[in-house]
């Protein structure tokens, strides 16, 4: 069963207003997962996954992410994996204790390491960007799809480009897969 919450690629474009300048691609009136499609066909796949990220609902696009890391990185030393464990820990059980959580390693993290950005993303999938008495201001929805992309483009930098286009191609098809049946 699809799970899209958008009707055409336009549409998600349009929901979200910061991707529109991160995409080199102009908006159709396709769907969305055929827009992808035809993104990965056409080789643009850091538009793919910026797309894909926001395509998501947040605790798939976080469960996407991690997924993709884990492919593009390999091994992940124990020592290194506390944005990934904490990203994880969060999509198995997405309760704000697990997202707070996630959010202290992430704000703890190196802003140069894919890891750092799984738990940011998971750590901003809810609660306040800012709170004060005064004025609370909700987490604003695109903030998880820019952590999740983030990681992803961060984890295939040192991929070479024969083997980095097939594995953003696999995780491209992970995320319509995602799309189209969810957890």
């Amino acid at each position: 069963m699809s799970r899209l919450r958008f009707p055409t690629a336009r549409a998600l474009l349009e929901s979200f207003n910061p991707l529109i300048i991160k995409l080199a691609v102009a908006p159709t009136d396709e769907s969305p997962l055929v827009f992808l499609r035809n993104l990965s066909a056409q080789e643009k796949l850091d538009d793919a996954v910026t797309f894909c990220a926001h395509l998501l609902p947040r605790r798939e696009a976080v469960w996407w992410a991690c997924g993709s890391t884990r492919t593009l990185l390999g091994d992940i030393p124990q020592s290194r994996g506390a944005g990934l464990r904490a990203a994880e820990a969060w999509v198995h059980d997405p309760d704000d204790q697990h997202r707070e959580a996630a959010l202290r390693v992430g704000a703890q993290g190196d802003a140069n390491d894919s890891l750092t950005w799984l738990a940011l993303a998971a750590g901003w999938s809810g609660g306040m960007l800012k709170s004060h008495p005064q004025m609370q201001v909700a987490m604003p929805q695109y903030m998880t799809a820019r952590a999740a992309r983030i990681a992803i483009l961060l984890s295939g930098r040192f991929v070479k480009p024969p083997e980095r286009t097939l594995l953003m191609r696999a995780s491209i098809a992970n995320g319509i897969e995602l799309a189209e049946s969810g957890l």
